[in-house]
């Protein structure tokens, strides 16, 4: 295999492919044509896009869905962890039906909320008191403004590469949608600069947001020593921590922050949590979320018309209390991530400078064996290689996110992780050419 792949032996392959894919796909392409009369670039959801023009889907059942041309897919992209539960769980299905027979807006409280509630405070020991809302986005927004308004302060420290919705993203180019919040980036995993950084700003730094595992930058895990200097340095500072656990509260029972026994002052939910609909929620100690208590004085008004939407509070206590159980949370993610581990081995044993970096039923391909601790460590040929395995794997029946992105869900069976296993292999060995070669072992 060559030290470096050539970019031009990499276009050439991909383009053979997208013309495989063309061929094959004229419903998608219909559909995208038409699109582009009402949806700018044909696009409402700018990370499904990929070129030529993305898959329509028609349907999904279990772990597998079907595309507007019959082809089916062992469903691989999970919605990027918020389908967690799959397509159509029956559990799921049961409680939205019934919330649906009840009524679906009804203006006020219900048993649902406070049941959800009581789940997630009992999973998360972090979150004394939450509020929910309905997104990610959401959570992450009003968790920043809720430490900006407990501290008294304004300045907030984030990281490269961090993803904490449409609005509040930091990838290398920047984001001109990004709310004007004044935000210092840091570097993932960076453990002496951000801990200089957080002294340097002294008592005008409200909060730290963190991932635990950086997500859009290819799911790279934060060390044990850069979390732990976070909780130490906040603590010194005055500021509050954030874990963005959107994503990576479904990495065992407690998430990452029961996996890292590190205990943030906020925390972030989303994707997963209302049962695979739209829901968010935020939280902390209890005298932190004092502040959102409408009979205090001086409360803050934390408004949404659907933040306890009763189809999204169903469906999060069916899949907390009867699906996604704590046990079942702590043995998807050994079982999820013995087959990640096992991905990185076939990688060695082929020779193949690639690896799957992440956490149990969320990873990503990156074409390099060294260790990637930042998005600085990822190198600049790992990108078009990831485009071609994303191809590459769509045409075998396996839906991949367009950047590499897995997100396993819990009707995946041994046989489709196999499948998936089986398409990697395939992939080294019809693109060996083009991967560099591997010098050591990865995790």
């Amino acid at each position: 295999m060559p030290a470096t792949p050539t970019c031009g032996g990499v276009e050439s392959a991909l383009a053979s492919l997208r013309e495989t894919y063309v061929r094959s796909r004229p419903a998608s392409a219909e559909l995208f044509r038409r699109a582009a009369h009402f949806l700018p670039g044909s696009n409402t959801r700018s990370v499904l896009h990929f070129s030529p023009y993305p898959l329509y889907m028609a349907s999904g059942q279990g772990a597998t869905v079907e595309d507007v041309d019959g082809h089916g897919y062992i469903d691989m992209v999970g919605e990027f962890s918020a389908g967690l539960y799959g397509h159509s769980d029956p559990v799921i299905r049961e409680a939205i039906d019934g919330a649906l027979d009840r009524g679906v807006v009804l203006a006020a409280p219900t048993l649902l909320e406070v049941d959800l509630a009581s789940l997630i405070t009992a999973r998360f020991p972090s979150i004394e008191r939450l509020r929910f809302c309905n997104s990610g986005t959401e959570a992450n927004i009003l968790a920043l403004m809720t430490a900006i308004n407990v501290t008294g302060r304004n300045k907030i420290i984030a990281f490269r590469g961090s993803y904490h919705g449409g609005v509040l993203t930091f990838p290398p180019e920047g984001n001109p949608l990004n709310i004007p919040l004044d935000v210092t980036l840091g570097d993932y995993n960076d453990v002496e600069g951000t801990e200089e950084m957080i002294r340097a700003a002294g008592k005008d730094l409200a909060a730290i947001i963190v991932e635990p595992i950086l997500g859009a930058a290819g799911n790279i895990p934060a060390t044990s020593e850069f979390i732990s200097m976070l909780r130490k340095a906040a603590s010194a500072s005055g500021a509050l921590l954030i874990f963005d656990e959107v994503k990576t509260s479904r990495c065992g029972r407690g998430g990452m922050q029961g996996r890292l026994e590190v205990t943030p002052d906020l925390t972030t939910l989303g994707k997963y949590v209302g049962g695979g609909l739209a829901c968010g929620a935020f939280g902390g100690s209890a005298e932190v979320m004092a502040r959102f208590d409408p009979t205090a004085p001086g409360g803050l008004k934390h408004a949404g018309t659907f933040n306890n939407n009763v189809c999204a509070m169903a469906a999060g206590v069916a899949g907390l209390s009867q699906v996604f159980t704590p046990e079942r949370a702590d043995e998807f993610l050994a079982t999820t991530d013995a087959f990640r581990v096992g991905l990185n081995a076939l990688c060695v044993e082929r020779g193949a400078a690639m690896q799957f970096s992440g956490l149990g039923s969320i990873f990503t391909v990156h074409f390099t064996d060294r260790a990637i601790t930042r998005p600085a460590d990822i190198p600049g040929h790992s990108r078009p290689l990831s485009q071609l395995f994303h191809m590459f794997a769509l045409l075998k029946g396996v839906l991949v996110a367009g950047r590499g992105d897995f997100f396993v869900s819990l009707p995946t069976s041994g046989v489709q992780l196999q499948a998936l296993r089986q398409t990697v292999d395939e992939f080294i060995r019809a693109y060996e050419h083009l991967i560099p070669a591997g010098q050591r072992e990865v995790a």
